[in-house]
């Protein structure tokens, strides 16, 4: 059953916004700040107000069938629809109860994420590298934009480490489950005897943070200038432009190459320094999320490993839902990454509406 005083509350809240934006003039940021609220509650009001609409018309029906004056043509067609009604009813419902649940207040932010190459050496690059592609096209498919941050190629391809911001709406939410090791398993190009290899890399999705969510302190970070590297080291810049920056408290060390301004390149590795100390910070306020997200990432060893690529098969694995797909092109082209997706949120949720329950 729902709460219709919380039901009342909520419609209640969704009022006084719209009224709020329809009344205020000049102020902008209040603005912006009332329109994003609108916008969380935006979908459940209007469930509610359809759920209540419903119900006010079974009311009516009902009223139709203890009406002694009706003819048995009305009564039976008012029968007929207080049936269709009532599954209306139901699916609506249910529609609110999954909106009425706890949600992480991260999933409408935009994700920095940070793939590198694991176990297997050049291989492990080489498929770091399909992993970032796959992510781009996914991206692509959303209508995401993304900006490369940094990025390390790997000596005959791929990634040893790669790194871009991708903003949109509700990218952590379809992301955040990527987070972990993923295991490829696959025959290389150089291997000639045709044995096949097994591979990992490391993906990590960070909900990007604001200057509002991280305070960082000019006194708490460290930045160190030097000239940009290419592969080998070579020199790729005659000018200071990359930048290192620290932060001495936690330790965490950001660096950024791949602009030629080193105010760009500061930027950006305030950018990602600021994700990953929001991640620490959430991490340490809940401690099943940090264990959860340790076993997840690891130290790219093989056998910690959240889904496996095998490609003499074509199939992939998600090991944390038991999910067997035999369509391995379609995952590495984005279109099948999705069906896991929606595979991983729907399970998310049923462990949240059980745990509701309990």
């Amino acid at each position: 059953m729902l709460d219709e005083k919380k039901l009342d509350k909520i419609l209640q809240n969704y009022e006084d916004i719209q009224n709020q934006m329809l009344t205020l003039s000049g102020d902008r940021n209040k603005y912006a700040e009332l329109a994003i609220e609108f916008s969380k509650i935006e979908e459940i009001a209007k469930a509610i107000i359809e759920y209540r609409n419903f119900l006010k018309e079974k009311n009516d029906l009902e009223g139709i069938l203890n009406s002694e004056s009706e003819d048995d043509d009305v009564i039976e067609m008012a029968k007929s629809d207080i049936s269709l009604v009532t599954q209306k009813i139901e699916k609506v419902q249910s529609d609110i109860g999954e909106l009425l649940l706890p949600k992480d207040s991260d999933d409408n932010k935009s994700v920095i994420i940070e793939i590198r190459a694991g176990t297997g050496g050049d291989e492990a690059a080489l498929f770091a590298g399909d992993l970032a592609r796959m992510y781009l096209r996914f991206a692509d498919n959303n209508k995401w934009k993304v900006e490369v941050m940094d990025s390390n190629e790997g000596e005959f391809g791929g990634y040893k480490e790669f790194i871009a911001n991708i903003t949109g709406n509700n990218v952590y939410q379809k992301l955040k489950f990527e987070s972990g090791v993923h295991r490829v398993q696959r025959v290389p190009n150089t291997e000639s005897s045709g044995r096949i290899h097994t591979s990992a890399a490391t993906v990590a999705v960070l909900p990007e943070a604001e200057e509002v969510d991280v305070k960082i302190e000019d006194k708490d970070i460290r930045i160190d200038v030097f000239r940009a590297s290419g592969p080998g080291g070579q020199s790729v810049n005659t000018t200071d432009s990359a930048v290192r920056i620290t932060h001495i408290p936690s330790g965490i060390t950001v660096s950024q190459q791949d602009e030629k301004s080193q105010h760009r390149n500061r930027e950006k590795a305030l950018k990602v320094l600021r994700a990953r100390l929001y991640e620490k910070e959430k991490s340490e306020m809940d401690q099943e999320r940090a264990s959860n997200r340790k076993s997840q990432i690891g130290s790219g060893d093989r056998s910690e490993r959240i889904r496996t690529y095998n490609f003499p098969q074509g199939r992939v694995t998600d090991h944390r839902i038991n999910l067997t797909l035999h369509k391995l092109v379609a995952v590495m082209e984005s279109e099948g990454l999705q069906e896991i997706i929606d595979a991983l949120i729907a399970e998310d949720k049923a462990q949240i509406m059980a745990g509701e329950n309990n």
